[in-house]
């Protein structure tokens, strides 16, 4: 099969062919890739970023964000079927640790991150996962639509879900999404199917802005200089119950904070950046800092649902495999407003 892999830190990865995946185990899945979704971190993990996080063995397939069709099944998968069409949790998780049987697959003590660490991912004809991993797509539903869903829409929910759990999403709240691309507007979306505050976007570009607006943000706001002024007017000169920040870095962690409320919450999805708060602020303030990683696997069958009801959908560009560069091209340089899939010529 063809296979987009990385050789070099700091090189771009090419396409070439590399064995199909087997079954080894009981509970292996080999899924036909349908889509792979292209994601910052993608580009992160060419620069070198996850180099001493990951510590896998190059070269290495790239790709996290997985859908397609079943290919084989182990002797003791019963879940799914050759033939369904899944999606794909991007984490092999072993189901018998503290964090699996409390339902954080994320934080699975022996978990597996096919195209980050511990497996080489789907960004190739085909994928090597395990049974607890695959969900059923519901009928009529594209594995090419969704496949971002694995990473992005699931990145997305997670926060949120913790938001609301944490009954900050109320009627009255104000809530902040900085950015408005592959990750954020589905977090826009989340936002309003599953809570009642207001949602303020903020972003660089006006395609970005349109893109917020059109995923359901009540307010959108530039950043320009001045976002903070115009986020507290908009705000009544109290801030935010909740930023959400898709960004993480370029500036957005400086000036996000100065907009949360007294007791506000500020969750990290994306990266880059450094935090720096004075710490009387944490103090004088009580704002919270939390982290967020990926998500579990019940929120993205959840996100799942919510796509097969409307609710929640994509905004793609698809590449044939072989175009992983210029999709990386595109990425890079604010082109591809939404999520890019990659498409392997045999899906």
């Amino acid at each position: 099969m063809k296979a987009v892999r990385l050789h070099v830190y700091g090189k771009r990865p090419t396409v070439e062919e590399v064995a199909d995946p087997k079954i080894t185990g009981a509970l292996d899945v080999i899924v036909r890739i349908g889509g792979a979704g292209l994601c910052r971190t993608d580009l992160h993990i060419i620069e070198g970023q996850w180099r001493d996080i990951s510590r896998v063995q190059l070269p290495y397939t790239l790709g996290h964000e997985n859908s397609g069709w079943v290919h084989a099944v182990g002797s003791a998968v019963d879940n799914v079927a050759v033939g369904d069409a899944v999606i794909v949790h991007p984490l092999i998780t072993c189901g018998l640790c503290r964090n699996c049987r409390a339902g954080n697959d994320m934080h699975c003590a022996r978990g597996v991150f096919p195209g980050i660490f511990g497996a080489d991912g789907g960004m190739a004809g085909f994928l090597k996962t395990g049974a607890r991993a695959v969900i059923k797509l519901a009928p009529g539903i594209r594995p090419q639509d969704v496949a971002a869903m694995a990473d992005a829409g699931l990145s997305a929910i997670h926060p949120v879900k913790l938001a609301a759990l944490a009954g900050f999403l109320y009627p009255g709240a104000n809530v902040l999404v900085i950015g408005a691309g592959g990750l954020a507007h589905i977090g826009i979306q989340c936002l309003k199917a599953l809570g009642a505050a207001t949602v303020i976007a903020a972003a660089r570009s006006d395609a970005s802005l349109a893109l917020a607006r059109s995923s359901g943000a009540d307010q959108t706001v530039k950043v320009d200089g001045t976002q903070v002024a115009r986020i507290m007017e908009l705000t009544g000169g109290a801030g935010c119950e909740v930023v959400f920040d898709f960004v993480a870095e370029g500036g957005a962690l400086e000036w996000g904070y100065e907009v949360l409320r007294q007791a506000g919450t500020y969750y990290i999805i994306g990266y880059g950046g450094v935090v720096k708060v004075p710490a009387i602020d944490f103090v004088a303030k009580e704002i919270n800092y939390n982290g967020s990683l990926v998500g579990t696997y019940n929120e993205l069958a959840e996100l799942m649902t919510l796509n097969a009801q409307g609710r929640v959908t994509l905004q793609t560009k698809t590449y044939p495999l072989e175009a992983v560069n210029d999709a990386i091209d595109d990425l890079d340089h604010g082109r591809l407003h939404g999520r890019g899939i990659l498409i392997p010529s045999a899906a």
